[in-house]
């Protein structure tokens, strides 16, 4: 596993890359659309920087934006 693999975006950081609202994200992942979090603490929840990476590669590959 390369260090970008384990590097973690929090959901502040997750709501600003996509440009999606915090109850969109959760909703998508609770609907199997969106990379599932993955817990820190009891409290904190955090999503794997390659998952995320990956999930905007394809929407962008998913609507012809890449070619």
């Amino acid at each position: 596993m390369s260090t970008k693999d384990t590097k973690i975006y929090r959901l502040k950081d997750v709501v600003h890359l996509t440009g999606l609202s915090r109850s969109t994200i959760l909703r998508l992942e609770n609907s199997g659309k969106f990379p599932r979090r993955i817990m820190l603490t009891e409290r904190a929840i955090g999503w794997r920087i390659a998952d995320v990476h990956g999930w905007l590669d394809q929407r962008i590959v998913g609507t012809g934006g890449v070619k």
